[in-house]
């Protein structure tokens, strides 16, 4: 039958699916049995294409197949409905065509329909050839057609699975995908299905059992002996979990989305009965508890893993080393001697761990292990935390030379560092909004104990020379280490998380025997760990009074570089978007700048003048630049040129201007970033208020982002401004734009034309769902000569032009600008001349009136 002779099939089948659909989706919201809300819409689908087959006429010698998740008789919402074809070889051109009307009525019925046709051979080369293929076909259930055929197919499709190589393909493609997602189920947005601790991974481990032959449901791999019976319930359990939160994510977006994102966590949140309060958001109670089952699914997953990697590789398991009275290595594996060795011995919960670090050779914990310890949780209780041993023990985990990372990251997969850290407890799973971690709070502070610990390794040397230099010198690594383990280990309490994590830490190092001066230096960078990353991006390096001032409050060198470690640890922690060789630069120059001080040179502003011109002199020696050429630019420039630029910023600069001092045409010269990253842009013309809005529109134009703005006015009324700027979505080859730069942006320049309105940018999805409070501070600096802008608020496209623009409307002169991006957020600091604001109160008031306005979108 031709589709086109019945043109009401296809509405009526859609109108159909549609209304069965929906009064699915209300029973569903009735009774919350997600088994069922599969099943059904499986059943419905199955009910829909075996009517299109039938009403099409399809030959009776081919078949109708369902296979990925549909063949395995679940179906999500809005999932992919995957089939696959079977006809017989040399099939004519009447029954491709009814194939073709098939498919494309599939389509019609609003399904999204994944289909293949293939002969059985066909199929058998392309399960041989992709893995993909082959654990899809692995779940294929006949729906409609020829029994004969299909069964012809699972005859022979069967024994070409190789249950070894299925394995190991299947477990490295596992590793791939957890790669992907930075192998954390943590992330503040996960994939419910395909981020480590998902669906996918126990999809995962039921495609490897079938194809061994174990079985494929929990309650099959605990017949097997591969799981026990409180396993098997903990997986079903889980398992149903996260198939609910993936099924209404589906119903809620109206489309097929397993990321929970930020817009739809409060209405998921509430659609499981969570209610806000005045400490969490509904969002983040459902989201704890999304974190602790997938780090259960973890866990359970990795046993499972090695058990079945145990039954199909057995003759490579005989052979055993003993590392200790209660543990031996088998096969790269930590395994105890007994299943029941905690609950005789409970210190040997945290010798595995010590052991583990201690014993070359061993990559990980045997199932046995894991499974002991799984067990174990109920024994880690208030008496065992206080035991003087298990405190001897875990300061002694921290103290290794090797593993700390490793061991520790294991401690909390295991639980076990939750239960001896009880406050670290607490922080597992706790979400952050601050829209530049992308990590929950233990997460975050995993990574930045892995930062400080990786400064140690001989290996990363080379990601952080001038770090790993300081810490090889460093007396004491390990005081760094809890430093970081207690750093936002308040996090969520209410209140100031530096001063709350003090009593943290203070209590720990008391209870774990630290010396007094140890003890005293971890708390002193609990409390200020946030210190030195808000001087080095938000106050003026070049004033001597903010060096002085910061190195009084560090107090010594030993303090000093243990904060500027643990501060560069902390910031690369947070997010691959917040940390940049920009921000490197400053903190390094503040490290070496404050460290000249704490040392005992007389700093002052006439010798770091006089050093300053002495450098850059030989640098321009190095040119061969006449030995007076300099002084016709130098003349022009003030004392604050100097404390600003570094040496090599002033030779390069001098360089170039030195005889153009007059130039009647904008002079643009653009060079690498010395930070490593970007470009570092100079622009020389005379001086006109809107000048720095009209070089922010340009970069605004190009899409370049804004590190740093240093900006001067020399003597004789010309601007000499200096830029850090990067690509953010680092698409050019920064070499190959440097002319392209220059030429344009002297062109703008050159143009003279009114400045554009500046566009409203779009809010990220982020932004939009944690909307930060516009906030403009204007006060005048210690001395008044200067007022400090600093703004708050979302970034966006466009938000620095609109604020340079406001400051030229109103004739604001701007000195520097410090432009601090924070993932989706922005804190931007600028001094401003103060000659005017001083006089006038109305004048600051419209200009903060204005500025808010500008920043609200």
């Amino acid at each position: 039958m031709d589709i086109l002779a019945d043109p009401d099939l296809a509405p009526r089948l859609r109108t159909g699916l549609k209304t069965r659909t929906r009064e699915l989706y209300e029973d569903f919201a009735r009774t919350h049995n997600v088994q069922t809300l599969l099943t059904r819409r499986r059943r419905m689908v199955d009910e829909a294409l075996r009517e299109a087959w039938t009403v099409l006429q399809l030959p009776r010698e081919v078949a109708l197949v369902a296979v990925g998740g549909y063949g395995r008789g679940e179906l999500a919402p809005h999932s992919d409905v995957d089939v696959l074809v079977l006809v017989p070889e040399n099939t004519d051109t009447e029954c491709n065509q009814r194939i073709e009307q098939f498919i494309g009525l599939g389509w019609d019925l609003g399904l999204e329909l994944g289909s293949a046709v293939r002969t059985v051979e066909e199929c058998l080369l392309e399960a041989q050839q992709d893995i993909t293929v082959q654990t899809s076909m692995l779940e294929a259930r006949l729906v409609a057609g020829s029994r004969a055929l299909f069964e012809t197919f699972q005859q022979r499709f069967a024994p070409t699975v190789n249950a070894r190589e299925f394995f190991q393909a299947k477990l490295l493609e596992m590793r791939q995908r957890h790669a992907k997602y930075q192998y954390t189920p943590y992330a503040l947005e996960p994939n419910c299905k395909e981020s480590p601790g998902g669906l996918r991974d126990l999809q995962v481990i039921l495609w490897m059992t079938k194809a061994a032959g174990f079985g494929d449901s929990w309650n099959e791999l605990f017949d097997k002996g591969l799981l026990t019976r409180r396993e098997a319930q903990e997986l079903s359990r889980n398992e149903r979990l996260l198939k609910t939160i993936r099924a209404r994510l589906h119903i809620l977006a109206g489309r097929r989305q397993d990321v929970l994102v930020f817009d739809l966590q409060t209405t998921l949140a509430e659609s499981f009965g969570y209610r806000g309060n005045n400490v969490k958001r509904a969002s983040e109670l459902l989201m704890r508890r999304y974190y602790w089952v997938a780090k259960a699914v973890t866990q359970l997953n990795t046993v499972l893993l090695l058990n079945i990697e145990a039954r199909l590789f057995p003759q490579e398991s005989a052979v055993i080393r003993p590392l200790s009275e209660r543990f031996y290595e088998r096969q790269g594996m930590l395994e105890v001697s007994e299943a029941d060795i905690y609950e005789k011995n409970p210190h040997a919960i945290l010798e595995t761990f010590l052991i583990y670090q201690q014993a070359s050779g061993v990559k990980g914990l045997s199932a046995n292990t894991l499974r002991a310890l799984y067990n174990a949780r109920t024994l880690m209780d208030a008496k065992w935390r206080r035991d003087p041993e298990n405190r001897r023990l875990f300061l002694a985990i921290l103290q290794q030379p090797r593993g700390i990372t490793h061991a520790l990251r294991l401690m909390n997969q295991t639980s076990v560092l939750g239960r001896y850290l009880i406050n670290f407890r607490r922080i597992v799973g706790q979400m952050q909004h601050d829209l530049f971690h992308v990590y929950t709070v233990d997460q975050h502070i995993l990574m930045v104990v892995r930062n400080v610990r990786r400064f140690a390794i001989v290996e990363h040397t080379h990601e952080f020379p001038y770090c790993s230099q300081l810490m090889a010198h460093f007396d004491k690594p390990w005081v760094l280490y809890v430093a970081a383990l207690f750093h936002d280990i308040a996090k969520g309490r209410g209140g100031d998380h530096s001063l709350l994590g003090v009593g943290d830490a203070r209590r720990f190092c008391r209870q774990h025997g630290v010396a007094k001066e140890d003890a005293d230096l971890i708390c002193w960078l609990v409390e200020h760990h946030l210190t030195m990353s808000q001087v080095a991006q938000k106050q003026d390096l070049g004033d001597i009074e903010v060096i002085r001032n910061f190195a009084k409050a560090v107090g010594n060198e030993r303090y000093l570089t243990a904060l500027y470690l643990l501060t560069v640890a902390d910031i690369r922690g947070t997010s691959p978007k917040v940390w940049n060789a920009w921000k490197g630069k400053l903190l390094e120059d503040l490290y070496r700048m404050t460290l000249r001080v704490l040392g005992g040179d007389a700093v002052d502003r006439h010798s770091l003048l006089a050093q300053r011109k002495e450098e850059a002199i030989s640098l321009l020696r190095l040119v061969t630049m006449d030995s007076r050429a300099h002084e016709a630019l130098w003349d022009q420039l003030d004392v604050a040129f100097f404390l600003r630029h570094d040496a090599r910023d002033i030779a390069w600069l001098t360089r170039h201007l030195h005889d153009k001092v007059n130039s009647p045409t904008p002079i643009v010269r653009v060079r690498l970033s010395q930070a490593g990253e970007g470009l570092q842009v100079a622009v020389y013309t005379r001086d006109k208020t809107d000048l720095f809005a009209r070089i922010c529109g340009y970069f605004d134009r190009k899409s370049f982002s804004i590190l740093d703005a240093k900006i001067h006015t020399t003597r004789h009324g010309y601007a000499l401004d200096t830029f850090q700027i990067t690509d953010p979505d680092s698409v050019q080859h920064y070499r190959d734009i440097i002319a392209l730069v220059e030429h344009e942006l002297v062109i703008h320049l050159e143009r003279d034309e009114p400045l554009p309105e500046p566009t409203r940018g779009r809010l990220s999805r982020q932004s939009r769902s944690f909307p930060i409070k516009p906030r403009v501070d204007l006060r005048p600096d210690e001395r008044g000569q200067y007022y400090l802008l600093s703004v708050s608020a979302n970034d966006r496209t466009g938000l620095l032009y609109a604020i340079a623009r406001v400051l030229a409307r109103h004739g604001v002169s701007l000195h520097t600008a410090h432009i601090n991006t924070l993932g989706e957020r922005v804190e931007d600091v600028f001094l401003i001349d103060g000659t005017r604001l001083a006089e006038n109160s109305k004048l600051q008031l419209r200009l903060e009136t204005d500025l808010l306005d500008a920043l609200v979108v």
